[in-house]
């Protein structure tokens, strides 16, 4: 038998100093040898002295004089600590591209990565290049890749956050290595907007997203959780000399063909119209470095990817969708304002429109313009808001203005001014003002005043649905009677944003007479005051890496001084060390008033929880349950309300998203049925090749208000396939096909009888020349 622990002769002179030092001189050098965290970092980069072909090889000549930024830091959850794996980002640029690299360190059996669509790698690894070209901290380019290369855009800005339907022509690739991944980017300077100066300076930082347990961020930037201003803490990127900014023509024609078909009442089939088509014309034009003016002519607005339903039974307002249209991306951050005074999806479908967009250095200029076919008018009153149908919808001109100047840290003066002009009569005008001051640090007050002048249209047949009440004290009735009046409103508001503590405090009114006919506002005669308390832990033992316990308090009246609402709100949330998961945990009580009925000691409690435990799965719910009134019945009723979601991705290319809206209520002491209502919806999408990509969109909505004898059952399946060259060019090929319930529209819940609707068939094909 062998001696499983042989003897090991010592010899007379020790060898393991010199083993050491052998193995240290023959292992190669780690990619990041020391780590020194790095606040407010700067990088002097210079021109590339090769080419450079994107391929995630980084093996060309134009890589070897790039400038590193390295000593990334973990921020979250850690807070400034070091990451457990490196990154290094390789940057340089030539005339006509900034360029930079990614080397991400890693078990390339770990990584998480999806061969997706664009604007789909979210929860996927990922890096990204931060970019303040202006350096005011007021809004930002977004650019993320995922191991694969695939893309990801957004536009930060101060007022309205991340918009994720932002798109620009930029290239990237990407490859798996044995060490990780690495990816390389090429932004043309055609694509950017920056001042025209012959030394560039920009604010930018270098992030990679780590989704494992927990889903960690690194960033080239070290950052403190007690400084709000997100931008203000990147670094500074430097050294770029005699560079063009986007100048130049763009032009983006289009053409669509379609069927269309509608089921017809009397003989029950479906009569297909003969097949249409129309041309699209979009062209856009840099004047300057930082100004462009853009224009349309006969755009094709469809929805390609079809809106989500909503829950909307016991909803008294109307609801609002995401603007998804790419001629009103550009300079979208820079018509968002507190009150929602500018919403474009209120141009609907418009035969021609203009729109200018400048940037001069810290003073920022939008002007748009639009002749609308079919304009939505939306009316808000103080408990609801009606909708003129879309049959009746006039034409339309419409006009925009916004200005905004930046100063200081972190703080701005805006302007804003709108109008209509209804084909057949009827004009609304609004003009505001609007700004964001910074002081001591960690508060922030902002300030919006609007004035409105309207002059209703004189047609009492847009109006027949909206009853013949009266509103301001009686002064107006609702009715579309030619009246004129004014009104206005204010919001103000004091927060305080910090490592630990934050607050706010606001206030805002809308008089009775207020209306933003092309924004988004669908209720006024109202004031409300809200405070807000919240503290952050950030344990560093145990099972959570934060938490927070909130408590708000609410008050609501009208012009009268009659109280509304009241309500106590309190949350505790917390992020675990496991599985990415997110569990929060509300409660309110209150009372409210509706239609001259008070409903005190009304109460509710919330859940929510997501998960995503692997690069296969991912899961969450939210579900309240309390008082709520039915608007139909007015009556208080007994909700409850779950939204479960689940995504399986069985393999890297294909993904299926499911989720489901339910909401029902009944009389707590009578047991009678208010409402009820299920949204479901599943969206598979399978990725052929880099280019060419499959989806399926299946929806169910089952809709019923027990106060209305008919009830809403219907089916929607829309199949869609796309080649897409770049967020711009592309064809589509699909088709939408819309099924009823026969038998809910005739007030039968017992029976279905489904039939065809509508359906639509249609090819798109559109392509962007830059001249």
């Amino acid at each position: 038998m062998l001696n499983p622990y042989p003897v090991i002769r010592r010899p007379l002179i020790p060898f393991w100093p010199l083993l050491i030092i052998v193995i240290l001189a023959a292992a190669p050098a780690p990619a990041q040898t020391s780590w020194t965290p790095q606040r407010l970092p700067r990088l002097a980069i210079t021109r590339a002295v090769g080419d450079i072909k994107l391929d995630g090889r980084l093996d060309d000549a134009g890589w070897r004089n790039a400038a590193r930024a390295t000593s990334f830091v973990e921020h979250e959850p850690g807070d400034q600590t070091r990451p457990p794996v490196a990154t290094v980002a390789l940057v340089t640029y030539d005339d006509s591209r900034f360029y930079v690299a990614f080397v991400c360190e890693d078990d390339p059996r770990q990584v998480r990565a999806s061969f997706c669509e664009r604007d789909r790698i979210w929860d996927d690894d990922n890096v990204g290049i931060l970019l303040d070209t202006y350096g005011d901290a007021a809004w930002a380019y977004e650019l993320m890749i995922n191991p694969y290369g695939i893309q990801g855009d957004l536009l930060y800005s101060r007022e309205g956050g991340e918009d994720e339907g932002y798109n620009m022509i930029w290239e990237s690739a990407g490859q798996m290595t044995d060490s990780g991944y690495q990816v390389e980017v090429a932004i043309p300077f055609a694509s950017l907007r920056f001042p025209a100066a012959p030394q560039q300076s920009w604010r930018m930082d270098f992030w990679r997203n780590y989704p494992r347990e927990v889903r960690r961020q690194f960033s080239w930037a070290q950052y403190d959780r007690d400084e709000p201003c997100w931008p203000c803490q990147w670094g500074t990127v430097e050294g770029m000399a005699n560079i063009v900014p986007g100048r130049g023509i763009e032009l983006l024609p289009s053409a669509i063909g379609y069927q269309s078909g509608l089921r017809n009442d009397v003989t029950g089939h479906v009569d297909n119209a003969d097949p249409d088509g129309e041309l699209s014309l979009n062209g856009k034009y840099a004047i300057t470095s930082g100004v462009t003016v853009e224009a349309t002519v006969n755009p094709d607005f469809s929805q390609i990817e079809s809106d989500a339903a909503q829950i909307d039974v016991n909803s008294a307002f109307a609801l609002d969708y995401p603007e998804r249209r790419p001629f009103f991306q550009e300079g979208s951050d820079l018509f968002l304002t507190p009150f929602r005074t500018v919403y474009t999806r209120m141009i609907n479908d418009p035969r021609a429109a203009v729109k200018l967009v400048g940037r001069l250095n810290r003073l920022s200029i939008g002007y748009l313009s639009a002749y609308d076919e079919h304009s939505p008018i939306i009316v808000p009153f103080e408990e609801f808001s009606r909708s003129v149908p879309s049959r009746l919808s006039p034409k339309s001109v419409s006009n925009i203005l916004r200005a905004r100047r930046a100063f200081g840290t972190d703080s701005y003066v805006g302007l804003v001014a709108t109008d209509r002009h209804l084909d057949g009569g009827g004009h609304s005008a609004l003009a505001g003002i609007d700004g964001e001051i910074r002081f001591l640090k960690n508060y922030q007050f902002r300030l919006h005043i609007v004035g409105t002048s309207t002059e209703e249209p004189d047609d009492s047949a847009m109006s027949a649905s909206f009853g013949d009440f009266r509103f301001d004290n009686g002064r107006h009735t609702a009715a579309f009677d030619g009246e004129s009046f004014t009104g206005h409103a204010l919001h103000a508001r004091v927060e305080r944003s910090g490592r630990h503590f934050s607050s706010e405090i606001y206030y805002s009114e809308r008089s009775p007479s207020f209306r933003a006919d092309n924004g988004f506002e669908p209720a006024n005669d109202q004031r409300k005051a809200e405070a807000a308390f919240g503290y952050e832990f950030f344990p560093t033992h145990g099972p959570l890496t934060r938490w927070y316990p909130e408590v708000s308090f609410y008050r609501q009246w009208n012009f009268n001084g009659r109280r509304k609402a009241e309500r106590v709100e309190v949350e505790v949330g917390s992020t675990l060390k496991w599985a990415q998961i997110l569990l929060v945990v509300a409660g309110a009580h209150g009372s409210e008033r509706y239609r001259d009925l008070w409903f005190d000691n009304m109460w509710n409690v919330g859940f929510a929880c997501k998960s995503r435990p692997s690069n296969l799965l991912a899961f969450g719910t939210e579900i309240t349950y309390g008082d709520e009134i039915a608007r139909g019945a007015r009556v208080r009723g007994r909700e409850l309300a779950f939204e479960p979601a689940l995504d399986l991705k069985p393999s890297d290319r294909l993904l299926i998203e499911n989720s489901i809206q339910y909401v029902h209520s009944a009389n707590p002491d009578t047991d009678q049925r208010l409402y009820r209502e299920t949204v479901a919806r599943t969206r598979l999408t399978y990725q052929f090749t880099r280019r060419l990509s499959g989806r399926v969109i299946v929806q169910y909505v089952d809709s019923r208000d027990w106060t209305d004898p008919c009830a809403e059952r219907h089916w929607q399946v829309d199949p869609l396939v796309t080649y897409r060259v770049n967020s711009f060019s592309m064809v589509y090929a699909g088709s939408t096909h819309n099924y009823d319930d026969l038998a809910a529209d005739d007030g039968d819940s017992d029976t279905t009888d489904w039939s065809l609707a509508s359906r639509q068939f249609f090819l798109k094909v559109q392509y962007l020349f830059q001249l």
